[in-house]
Protein backbone atom coordinates (compact mmCIF):
# COMPACT_ATOMS: atom_id res chain seq x y z
CA UNK A 1 0.00 0.00 0.00
CA UNK A 2 1.61 3.23 -1.19
CA UNK A 3 0.66 6.86 -1.17
CA UNK A 4 0.24 9.75 1.29
CA UNK A 5 -3.41 8.80 1.95
CA UNK A 6 -2.57 5.26 3.11
CA UNK A 7 -4.73 4.50 6.14
CA UNK A 8 -7.58 6.81 5.08
CA UNK A 9 -10.82 4.86 4.63
CA UNK A 10 -13.45 6.24 2.25
CA UNK A 11 -17.04 5.05 1.91
CA UNK A 12 -18.36 5.82 -1.58
CA UNK A 13 -22.03 5.50 -2.48
CA UNK A 14 -21.79 4.30 -6.08
CA UNK A 15 -22.33 7.04 -8.66
CA UNK A 16 -21.46 7.88 -12.23
CA UNK A 17 -18.69 9.88 -13.91
CA UNK A 18 -17.44 12.64 -11.67
CA UNK A 19 -17.81 10.86 -8.31
CA UNK A 20 -15.79 7.74 -9.18
CA UNK A 21 -13.22 10.01 -10.83
CA UNK A 22 -12.87 11.98 -7.60
CA UNK A 23 -12.57 8.85 -5.48
CA UNK A 24 -10.09 7.45 -8.03
CA UNK A 25 -7.85 10.42 -7.35
CA UNK A 26 -7.97 9.54 -3.64
CA UNK A 27 -7.45 5.84 -4.34
CA UNK A 28 -4.39 6.54 -6.47
CA UNK A 29 -2.83 8.29 -3.50
CA UNK A 30 -3.40 5.28 -1.24
CA UNK A 31 -6.86 5.76 0.28
CA UNK A 32 -8.90 2.61 0.95
CA UNK A 33 -12.09 3.11 -1.08
CA UNK A 34 -15.13 0.98 -0.25
CA UNK A 35 -17.86 1.38 -2.84
CA UNK A 36 -21.46 0.72 -1.78
CA UNK A 37 -23.17 -0.82 -4.83
CA UNK A 38 -26.91 -0.98 -5.30
CA UNK A 39 -28.16 -4.55 -5.28
CA UNK A 40 -29.60 -4.10 -8.78
CA UNK A 41 -25.99 -3.75 -9.99
CA UNK A 42 -24.71 -6.80 -8.11
CA UNK A 43 -24.93 -10.05 -10.11
CA UNK A 44 -26.70 -13.07 -8.66
CA UNK A 45 -24.08 -15.29 -10.27
CA UNK A 46 -20.76 -13.44 -10.00
CA UNK A 47 -18.54 -13.57 -13.05
CA UNK A 48 -15.04 -12.19 -12.68
CA UNK A 49 -14.42 -9.32 -15.09
CA UNK A 50 -11.13 -7.85 -16.39
CA UNK A 51 -9.38 -5.33 -14.17
CA UNK A 52 -10.62 -1.80 -14.78
CA UNK A 53 -8.29 1.20 -14.43
CA UNK A 54 -11.41 3.33 -13.92
CA UNK A 55 -12.27 1.31 -10.80
CA UNK A 56 -8.75 0.64 -9.56
CA UNK A 57 -7.85 0.99 -5.91
CA UNK A 58 -11.26 0.21 -4.44
CA UNK A 59 -13.36 -2.62 -3.09
CA UNK A 60 -17.04 -3.21 -3.65
CA UNK A 61 -19.89 -4.36 -1.43
CA UNK A 62 -23.55 -4.82 -2.32
CA UNK A 63 -26.07 -3.18 0.05
CA UNK A 64 -29.80 -2.49 -0.23
CA UNK A 65 -30.08 1.14 0.85
CA UNK A 66 -33.86 0.85 1.05
CA UNK A 67 -33.63 -1.94 3.62
CA UNK A 68 -33.27 -0.72 7.24
CA UNK A 69 -30.61 -3.33 7.93
CA UNK A 70 -28.76 -2.19 4.82
CA UNK A 71 -28.78 1.42 6.04
CA UNK A 72 -27.65 0.27 9.48
CA UNK A 73 -24.78 -1.59 7.84
CA UNK A 74 -23.62 1.52 6.03
CA UNK A 75 -23.92 3.58 9.21
CA UNK A 76 -21.68 1.12 11.04
CA UNK A 77 -19.10 1.31 8.25
CA UNK A 78 -19.28 5.11 8.18
CA UNK A 79 -18.73 5.26 11.94
CA UNK A 80 -15.26 3.81 11.30
CA UNK A 81 -14.50 5.80 8.15
CA UNK A 82 -12.58 9.00 7.54
CA UNK A 83 -14.58 10.09 4.47
CA UNK A 84 -18.10 9.50 3.14
CA UNK A 85 -18.90 10.39 -0.49
CA UNK A 86 -22.24 10.69 -2.28
CA UNK A 87 -23.51 12.24 -5.51
CA UNK A 88 -27.30 12.05 -5.26
CA UNK A 89 -29.62 14.99 -5.79
CA UNK A 90 -30.07 17.17 -2.69
CA UNK A 91 -32.25 15.51 -0.07
CA UNK A 92 -31.98 11.92 -1.33
CA UNK A 93 -29.45 10.64 1.20
CA UNK A 94 -31.31 12.42 3.99
CA UNK A 95 -34.43 10.43 3.09
CA UNK A 96 -32.32 7.25 3.15
CA UNK A 97 -31.17 8.08 6.67
CA UNK A 98 -27.56 8.69 5.61
CA UNK A 99 -27.41 12.48 5.63
CA UNK A 100 -24.50 14.46 7.05
CA UNK A 101 -26.24 15.30 10.33
CA UNK A 102 -26.75 11.58 11.06
CA UNK A 103 -23.21 10.55 10.13
CA UNK A 104 -21.47 13.43 11.91
CA UNK A 105 -23.47 12.68 15.06
CA UNK A 106 -22.04 9.14 15.00
CA UNK A 107 -18.54 10.07 13.85
CA UNK A 108 -17.56 13.68 14.45
CA UNK A 109 -14.31 13.25 12.51
CA UNK A 110 -15.88 12.12 9.24
CA UNK A 111 -15.48 14.31 6.15
CA UNK A 112 -18.78 14.20 4.26
CA UNK A 113 -18.24 14.89 0.55
CA UNK A 114 -21.28 15.81 -1.55
CA UNK A 115 -20.92 16.10 -5.31
CA UNK A 116 -23.66 17.52 -7.53
CA UNK A 117 -23.87 19.40 -10.80
CA UNK A 118 -25.77 22.45 -9.64
CA UNK A 119 -24.94 22.39 -5.92
CA UNK A 120 -26.98 21.72 -2.79
CA UNK A 121 -28.86 25.03 -3.12
CA UNK A 122 -30.09 27.33 -5.89
CA UNK A 123 -32.99 27.37 -8.39
CA UNK A 124 -31.55 24.46 -10.42
CA UNK A 125 -30.37 22.31 -7.50
CA UNK A 126 -33.07 19.65 -7.91
CA UNK A 127 -33.01 19.41 -11.71
CA UNK A 128 -31.11 16.98 -13.92
CA UNK A 129 -28.06 18.07 -15.87
CA UNK A 130 -24.77 16.96 -17.37
CA UNK A 131 -21.28 18.35 -17.86
CA UNK A 132 -22.20 20.33 -20.98
CA UNK A 133 -24.95 22.15 -19.07
CA UNK A 134 -22.67 23.07 -16.18
CA UNK A 135 -20.01 24.25 -18.62
CA UNK A 136 -22.65 26.32 -20.40
CA UNK A 137 -23.84 28.49 -17.51
CA UNK A 138 -20.29 29.19 -16.33
CA UNK A 139 -19.29 30.76 -19.66
CA UNK A 140 -16.66 28.24 -20.74
CA UNK A 141 -18.62 26.82 -23.70
CA UNK A 142 -19.55 30.28 -24.94
CA UNK A 143 -15.86 31.19 -25.02
CA UNK A 144 -14.75 28.37 -27.35
CA UNK A 145 -15.59 28.12 -31.04
CA UNK A 146 -14.65 29.34 -34.52
CA UNK A 147 -15.30 32.84 -35.80
CA UNK A 148 -18.87 33.00 -37.05
CA UNK A 149 -19.60 29.51 -35.73
CA UNK A 150 -21.36 28.08 -32.70
CA UNK A 151 -19.77 27.32 -29.34
CA UNK A 152 -18.09 23.90 -29.26
CA UNK A 153 -18.96 21.18 -26.70
CA UNK A 154 -15.92 20.01 -24.75
CA UNK A 155 -15.08 16.58 -23.49
CA UNK A 156 -16.39 16.31 -19.93
CA UNK A 157 -13.09 17.52 -18.52
CA UNK A 158 -14.12 20.99 -17.30
CA UNK A 159 -17.54 20.21 -15.81
CA UNK A 160 -17.48 16.60 -14.64
CA UNK A 161 -13.87 15.71 -14.02
CA UNK A 162 -11.95 18.90 -13.18
CA UNK A 163 -14.85 21.02 -11.90
CA UNK A 164 -16.52 18.09 -10.17
CA UNK A 165 -14.39 15.07 -9.30
CA UNK A 166 -11.08 16.84 -8.87
CA UNK A 167 -12.65 19.67 -6.87
CA UNK A 168 -14.30 17.10 -4.62
CA UNK A 169 -10.99 15.31 -4.02
CA UNK A 170 -9.25 18.63 -3.29
CA UNK A 171 -11.97 19.65 -0.84
CA UNK A 172 -11.82 16.28 0.91
CA UNK A 173 -8.05 16.43 1.36
CA UNK A 174 -8.31 20.01 2.70
CA UNK A 175 -10.98 18.91 5.19
CA UNK A 176 -8.91 15.87 6.24
CA UNK A 177 -5.99 18.18 6.98
CA UNK A 178 -8.26 20.36 9.11
CA UNK A 179 -9.47 17.27 11.03
CA UNK A 180 -5.87 16.72 12.16
CA UNK A 181 -5.95 20.12 13.88
CA UNK A 182 -9.46 20.18 15.34
CA UNK A 183 -10.66 16.56 15.47
CA UNK A 184 -13.87 17.59 13.73
CA UNK A 185 -15.15 16.69 10.28
CA UNK A 186 -17.35 18.79 8.05
CA UNK A 187 -19.42 18.78 4.85
CA UNK A 188 -17.72 19.39 1.49
CA UNK A 189 -20.30 20.80 -0.96
CA UNK A 190 -18.64 20.24 -4.34
CA UNK A 191 -20.73 21.54 -7.26
CA UNK A 192 -19.56 21.20 -10.84
CA UNK A 193 -20.74 24.72 -11.63
CA UNK A 194 -18.63 26.07 -8.77
CA UNK A 195 -15.58 24.05 -9.76
CA UNK A 196 -15.86 25.08 -13.41
CA UNK A 197 -16.23 28.73 -12.44
CA UNK A 198 -13.16 28.50 -10.21
CA UNK A 199 -11.15 27.10 -13.12
CA UNK A 200 -12.25 30.06 -15.23
CA UNK A 201 -11.08 32.63 -12.69
CA UNK A 202 -8.20 33.95 -14.83
CA UNK A 203 -10.50 34.36 -17.83
CA UNK A 204 -13.11 36.26 -15.84
CA UNK A 205 -10.25 38.55 -14.84
CA UNK A 206 -9.11 38.97 -18.46
CA UNK A 207 -12.68 39.67 -19.56
CA UNK A 208 -13.06 42.35 -16.90
CA UNK A 209 -9.85 44.03 -18.04
CA UNK A 210 -10.83 43.86 -21.72
CA UNK A 211 -8.12 41.36 -22.60
CA UNK A 212 -10.74 38.73 -23.51
CA UNK A 213 -13.89 39.61 -25.48
CA UNK A 214 -17.16 37.80 -26.17
CA UNK A 215 -16.36 37.44 -29.87
CA UNK A 216 -15.60 33.79 -30.58
CA UNK A 217 -12.25 32.99 -32.13
CA UNK A 218 -10.81 36.47 -31.73
CA UNK A 219 -8.86 36.20 -28.48
CA UNK A 220 -5.41 35.13 -27.42
CA UNK A 221 -6.31 31.67 -26.13
CA UNK A 222 -9.41 30.71 -28.13
CA UNK A 223 -7.86 30.29 -31.59
CA UNK A 224 -7.94 33.96 -32.48
CA UNK A 225 -4.19 34.44 -32.17
CA UNK A 226 -2.34 32.87 -35.12
CA UNK A 227 0.62 32.09 -32.88
CA UNK A 228 -1.56 30.20 -30.36
CA UNK A 229 -3.32 27.84 -32.68
CA UNK A 230 -3.58 24.47 -34.42
CA UNK A 231 -2.68 23.97 -38.09
CA UNK A 232 -3.20 21.19 -40.62
CA UNK A 233 -0.13 19.65 -42.22
CA UNK A 234 0.49 18.18 -45.68
CA UNK A 235 -0.54 14.68 -44.56
CA UNK A 236 -3.90 15.83 -43.11
CA UNK A 237 -2.59 15.72 -39.54
CA UNK A 238 -2.19 18.64 -37.13
CA UNK A 239 0.40 20.53 -35.12
CA UNK A 240 0.09 23.16 -32.40
CA UNK A 241 2.12 26.31 -31.85
CA UNK A 242 1.99 28.59 -28.81
CA UNK A 243 4.93 31.04 -28.64
CA UNK A 244 3.24 33.82 -26.70
CA UNK A 245 6.52 35.49 -25.72
CA UNK A 246 8.15 37.60 -28.48
CA UNK A 247 11.52 35.83 -28.34
CA UNK A 248 9.89 32.40 -28.70
CA UNK A 249 7.70 33.77 -31.49
CA UNK A 250 10.77 35.09 -33.32
CA UNK A 251 12.30 31.61 -33.18
CA UNK A 252 9.15 30.07 -34.68
CA UNK A 253 9.09 32.61 -37.50
CA UNK A 254 12.74 31.84 -38.24
CA UNK A 255 12.19 28.06 -38.22
CA UNK A 256 9.17 28.45 -40.52
CA UNK A 257 11.34 30.36 -43.03
CA UNK A 258 9.37 33.59 -42.62
CA UNK A 259 12.03 35.78 -41.00
CA UNK A 260 12.58 37.82 -44.17
CA UNK A 261 8.89 38.38 -44.93
CA UNK A 262 7.06 41.59 -44.12
CA UNK A 263 4.64 40.01 -41.65
CA UNK A 264 2.20 41.85 -39.37
CA UNK A 265 3.42 42.52 -35.85
CA UNK A 266 2.75 39.65 -33.45
CA UNK A 267 0.14 41.47 -31.34
CA UNK A 268 -1.51 43.52 -34.10
CA UNK A 269 -4.97 42.01 -33.55
CA UNK A 270 -6.43 43.75 -36.57
CA UNK A 271 -4.08 41.79 -38.84
CA UNK A 272 -4.32 38.43 -37.08
CA UNK A 273 -6.52 36.96 -39.86
CA UNK A 274 -3.84 37.86 -42.41
CA UNK A 275 -1.08 36.29 -40.33
CA UNK A 276 -3.15 33.18 -39.64
CA UNK A 277 -3.76 32.70 -43.36
CA UNK A 278 -0.01 32.82 -44.01
CA UNK A 279 0.69 30.32 -41.23
CA UNK A 280 -1.98 28.04 -42.69
CA UNK A 281 -0.25 28.08 -46.08
CA UNK A 282 3.18 27.37 -44.67
CA UNK A 283 2.18 24.50 -42.38
CA UNK A 284 0.51 22.76 -45.32
CA UNK A 285 3.88 22.53 -47.09
CA UNK A 286 5.28 19.80 -44.80
CA UNK A 287 4.02 16.66 -43.12
CA UNK A 288 3.53 16.52 -39.37
CA UNK A 289 6.70 14.42 -38.97
CA UNK A 290 8.68 16.91 -41.02
CA UNK A 291 7.52 19.75 -38.80
CA UNK A 292 8.40 17.65 -35.75
CA UNK A 293 11.90 17.12 -37.10
CA UNK A 294 12.27 20.88 -37.55
CA UNK A 295 10.59 22.22 -34.40
CA UNK A 296 10.49 19.59 -31.65
CA UNK A 297 13.01 20.20 -28.91
CA UNK A 298 13.25 23.94 -29.64
CA UNK A 299 11.80 26.89 -27.75
CA UNK A 300 9.30 27.57 -30.53
CA UNK A 301 6.54 26.20 -28.26
CA UNK A 302 5.56 23.46 -30.68
CA UNK A 303 3.92 20.04 -30.34
CA UNK A 304 2.22 17.56 -32.66
CA UNK A 305 -1.51 17.02 -32.13
CA UNK A 306 -1.89 13.33 -31.24
CA UNK A 307 -4.69 10.82 -30.96
CA UNK A 308 -5.09 8.82 -27.75
CA UNK A 309 -3.37 5.88 -29.43
CA UNK A 310 -0.46 8.00 -30.64
CA UNK A 311 -0.05 9.62 -27.23
CA UNK A 312 0.74 6.27 -25.60
CA UNK A 313 3.86 5.81 -27.74
CA UNK A 314 5.01 9.44 -27.95
CA UNK A 315 8.67 9.54 -26.80
CA UNK A 316 8.20 12.18 -24.11
CA UNK A 317 5.21 10.33 -22.61
CA UNK A 318 7.16 7.08 -22.73
CA UNK A 319 10.14 8.70 -21.01
CA UNK A 320 7.86 10.13 -18.33
CA UNK A 321 6.16 6.74 -17.94
CA UNK A 322 2.82 8.50 -18.34
CA UNK A 323 1.30 5.14 -19.22
CA UNK A 324 2.09 2.13 -17.06
CA UNK A 325 3.92 -0.78 -18.67
CA UNK A 326 3.21 0.50 -22.21
CA UNK A 327 -0.51 -0.08 -21.65
CA UNK A 328 -3.55 2.18 -21.52
CA UNK A 329 -3.13 2.33 -17.72
CA UNK A 330 -2.49 5.97 -16.79
CA UNK A 331 0.15 6.75 -14.19
CA UNK A 332 -0.67 8.46 -10.91
CA UNK A 333 -0.37 12.25 -10.96
CA UNK A 334 1.06 14.32 -9.43
CA UNK A 335 4.21 12.40 -8.56
CA UNK A 336 5.43 12.40 -4.99
CA UNK A 337 9.09 11.63 -4.28
CA UNK A 338 8.73 9.71 -1.00
CA UNK A 339 5.17 8.35 -0.94
CA UNK A 340 4.09 7.95 -4.57
CA UNK A 341 0.69 6.56 -5.40
CA UNK A 342 0.19 3.15 -6.98
CA UNK A 343 -1.61 2.76 -10.35
CA UNK A 344 -1.55 -1.03 -10.13
CA UNK A 345 -3.93 -1.43 -7.19
CA UNK A 346 -6.71 -3.88 -8.05
CA UNK A 347 -10.31 -3.13 -8.95
CA UNK A 348 -13.33 -5.18 -7.78
CA UNK A 349 -13.62 -8.54 -9.53
CA UNK A 350 -17.33 -7.71 -9.91
CA UNK A 351 -19.82 -5.41 -8.12
CA UNK A 352 -20.23 -6.62 -4.54
CA UNK A 353 -17.19 -8.91 -4.71
CA UNK A 354 -15.74 -7.73 -1.40
CA UNK A 355 -18.88 -7.67 0.75
CA UNK A 356 -17.88 -10.37 3.24
CA UNK A 357 -14.25 -9.23 3.54
CA UNK A 358 -15.11 -5.60 4.19
CA UNK A 359 -17.82 -6.41 6.73
CA UNK A 360 -15.57 -8.80 8.65
CA UNK A 361 -12.88 -6.11 8.81
CA UNK A 362 -15.51 -3.76 10.24
CA UNK A 363 -16.32 -6.22 13.04
CA UNK A 364 -19.38 -8.00 11.62
CA UNK A 365 -19.53 -11.65 12.67
CA UNK A 366 -20.12 -14.45 10.17
CA UNK A 367 -23.57 -15.03 11.68
CA UNK A 368 -24.46 -11.35 11.30
CA UNK A 369 -23.30 -11.34 7.69
CA UNK A 370 -25.38 -14.43 6.92
CA UNK A 371 -28.40 -12.87 8.63
CA UNK A 372 -28.02 -9.68 6.58
CA UNK A 373 -27.76 -11.76 3.41
CA UNK A 374 -30.82 -13.83 4.31
CA UNK A 375 -32.78 -10.63 4.94
CA UNK A 376 -31.79 -9.26 1.53
CA UNK A 377 -29.93 -6.31 3.06
CA UNK A 378 -26.63 -7.28 1.43
CA UNK A 379 -25.43 -9.46 -1.45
Amino acid sequence: MNGPLHGIRVIELAGLGALPYGSLRLADMGADIIRIERLTDVPNEPVTRPRSSWDRGRRSIGVDLKHPDGVATVLQLAAQADVFLESFRPGVVERLGLGPDVLLARNERVVYGRLTGWGQTGPLALTAGHSLNYESITGVIRAIGPVGGPPVPLLQIIGDFAGGGLSLAYGVVCALLEVQRTGKGQVVDAAMVDGATALLGPFYGMAESGMHTDQLGSNLFDGGAPFYNVYETADAKYVSVAPIEPHFYALLIDKMGLANEDLPQQYDRGRWPELRARFTEVFLTKTRDEWCALLEGTDACFAPVLTFTEARSYPHNVARQSFVDDSTEIAVAPRLSRTPGDPRRPSPAYPGADTDTVLREAGFTSDTIEHLRDQGAIR
